[in-house]
């Protein structure tokens, strides 16, 4: 029997968000920090951690607010780019993203139990 994903999220009280293009597990709400992040194809949320993510190399970008190391998140099951990992913040009022994760909202759907 073949394992479609590598981690799957418990379904029993938990609103789960998924990839939009093969719905494999991404993140547990809970994990949720803000709704108010800029991703490079438009809205995003920051996570504290996610699931059946693959990740690139960290390189510097310059983001809206200011140089950061961040390395792209990819879907493992499908390979689509998500977002991306802060790795390092350079400006102190960023620390805070450092080791968290964006997702776009076009990349991802919400499961389990949002209707409740």
């Amino acid at each position: 029997m073949v394992k479609t994903f590598q981690a799957y999220l418990p379904e029993c009280c938990h609103r789960t968000y998924s990839c939009v293009h093969c719905r494999a597990h991404l993140a547990n709400h809970d994990e949720l920090i803000s709704k108010s992040f800029q991703g490079s194809q438009g809205r995003a949320y920051l996570f504290n951690s996610v699931v059946n993510v693959g990740c690139g190399p960290a390189e510097e970008r310059v983001l809206l607010t200011g140089l950061h190391a961040v390395a792209d998140i990819y879907c493992e099951s499908c390979k689509t780019t998500l977002g991306w990992k802060y790795e390092h913040a350079f400006e102190s009022s960023q620390k805070y993203k450092e080791g968290k994760f964006i997702i776009e909202l076009a990349h991802m759907i919400k499961d389990n139990g949002w209707e409740s």
